[in-house]
């Protein structure tokens, strides 16, 4: 009787452990779910709610349904705003998957010294922002700047990189191009070190070297790479406003105001917080539209 009573004396208890440690884990959920909620929820709830209302400095709120979004859509500097962040984006993003491409492929090829090569590389990415506008405002500087310097020696005349409305965005593009790119050339050294070496072996025994490889079986197989790569600047592109801040203040005019800084000015300079926050929940829309038209490309392009 001893032998078969035994085992149901101890899992007995075994359940009840089991049944404890379920419990506790459940536990420990509740503070990442407060934290969701706190910082992420609330904050998104919060800002819908004043976008629906006419909020300003020292005036009781008041409820003014869409009226704000619809402002929105005929305020010509929100317009302005609105072209400037896509242009911004569209420019800097295809400088920086070209460069970041190009850097990727050297980097993946550099035998000596590797290690120091990609550290001095990828130094420009881990920089701040602050620093790196300040970097622009001295290095473009029109009077004592190296770049005019430069191309003073060749016969060009002083350009207002920053102050002119015609170079002003090709100015920033270019700055965040130089920090961002080496980031895009570390997630593409990480996709040519993952593609199998078999499809490039058959590749050479048939012919195809050089540019050919490059365009028909390198290019196709990082293609899941740069759209992760996309994806990844795309969040920080659409949401352009610490470099616009530093060097040129969305100047001159608003030549160089991006939909972020747009919304800083129209909250933190005018406190019209009702608009802002319009305006700040149009522009996550927009980034959530392009990270999801990404995303499916992505899965599409992805064996």
């Amino acid at each position: 009787m001893s032998t078969i009573a035994s085992p149901a004396v101890t899992i007995a208890p075994e359940r009840a452990r089991r049944g404890q440690h379920k419990i506790s884990f459940s536990w420990m959920v509740w503070p990442a779910v407060a934290f969701v909620v706190l910082m992420m929820v609330f904050p998104l709830v919060y800002a819908a709610w004043i976008s629906l209302q006419d909020a300003s400095l020292g005036t009781e709120p008041r409820f003014v349904g869409l009226d704000n979004y619809l402002n929105l859509a005929s305020d010509p500097e929100f317009l302005n705003a609105f072209g400037v962040t896509w242009l911004l984006y569209g420019v800097a993003l295809t400088m920086q998957l070209v460069l970041g491409t190009w850097l990727g492929i050297v980097l993946n090829g550099v035998k000596t010294a590797r290690h120091l090569v990609r550290t001095i590389a990828i130094t420009p990415f881990m920089m701040p922002p602050v620093v790196v506008g300040m970097l622009a405002i001295v290095i473009l500087d029109p009077s004592v700047g190296i770049v005019n310097w430069l191309l003073g020696t060749v016969g060009v005349g002083p350009l207002l990189w920053l102050a002119s409305p015609r170079w002003v965005l090709l100015s920033v593009a270019l700055v965040d191009t130089w920090q961002w790119a080496p980031f895009v050339g570390l997630i593409v050294l990480g996709g040519l070190q993952s593609l199998p070496a078999s499809v490039f072996e058959a590749a050479e025994v048939d012919g195809v070297i050089g540019w050919r490889r490059f365009v028909y079986v390198t290019l196709p197989l990082l293609g899941p790479t740069l759209l992760t790569a996309a994806v990844l600047r795309s969040v920080d592109l659409l949401r352009f406003f610490d470099l616009v801040f530093i060097a040129t203040r969305g100047g001159p005019g608003n030549a160089s105001t991006t939909m972020n800084m747009y919304a800083y000015q129209q909250g933190f300079e005018f406190s019209r917080f009702g608009h802002a926050s319009a305006a700040m929940l149009t522009l996550s829309l927009v980034v959530l539209c392009t990270v999801m038209v990404f995303a499916r490309l992505r899965r599409a392009l992805s064996y």
